[in-house]
């Protein structure tokens, strides 16, 4: 008997550390779900070229001082917010990045080279424009919280914000030691005392993706006066865009 929950055990040691091991290898397949094509032809488009990648830019060119950079959530093809953005924002030229390996960008997508990409496209368009307002939404708030930290961004808009993906990963796979597994963490909380841009944070009701605490707790990250919050009531992680509060939102309407 003895002999037999020995091996047992030998066996669920193995079974588990087997599935560290996939979660380990694998991890970027639950974090990134890239659309194979836009669905949207933008008005004009632009690639960044990179080192590793070549980064797809779909634009709305407009001439002068203001504009908006736009990050998307880990599936989403930022075309399908081109039409709400061009609503909101009609005297800002547009740029939404493709990240790596989205939607015609070549490359593969990590929190490093996501930052990196970002950070470039920011100067590409901070040599024609010097008013930038920089808009993430959930995935994307991890890039456009570091985006911010380390460049003069006019204003800051993050739609469905976490404070941690690593926390959030921590929580979902409980019984697995992801703090140590993950690699990219999006730890946006370290980040947020550094930006000094008026910021907003866009939080739905019923989020049910990225906990209410989550987002609270990024907003105490923030240093006094930066950050606002604005709950949209009956809104959920994916449909808050089709909120008819949603718009005014993103450009500070109340």
């Amino acid at each position: 008997m003895q002999k037999a929950v020995s091996v047992l055990l030998l066996l669920a040691a193995g079974a588990y550390a087997a599935a560290c091991i996939a979660l380990f290898a694998f991890q970027r397949s639950f974090i990134y779900f890239p659309p194979p094509r836009a669905a949207l032809r933008a008005p004009s488009t632009s690639t960044l070229e990179l080192p590793g990648a070549r980064v797809i830019v779909s634009e709305r060119p407009l001439q002068g001082q203001k504009a908006v950079i736009y990050f998307g959530g880990n599936a989403e093809d930022v075309t399908m917010s081109l039409p709400q953005l061009d609503s909101a924002f009609p005297e800002r030229a547009l740029y939404l990045m493709h990240y790596r390996g989205y939607a015609g960008s070549t490359g593969q997508p990590t929190e490093k080279a996501l930052v990196a990409d970002a950070l470039a496209l920011f100067d590409r368009v901070r040599a024609a424009h010097g008013d930038i307002v920089v808009i993430g939404r959930s995935l994307g708030t991890g890039v456009a919280v570091q985006v911010a930290a380390a460049r003069p961004v006019s204003r800051l808009v993050l739609v469905t914000p976490f404070d941690s993906l690593g926390e959030l990963a921590a929580q979902q796979f409980s019984w697995f030691p992801v703090r140590w597994l993950l690699r990219d963490t999006f730890e946006s909380g370290k980040y947020a005392a550094q930006v000094k841009a008026p910021t907003l944070l866009i939080m739905a009701e019923q989020d049910d993706i990225i906990p209410a605490l989550s987002t609270t707790r990024l907003l105490s990250r923030f240093a006094p006066g930066v950050a606002t919050m604005r709950v949209i009531e009956g809104a959920g992680h994916n449909s808050i865009s089709e909120d008819a509060a949603y718009g005014p939102a993103l450009q500070g309407i109340r």
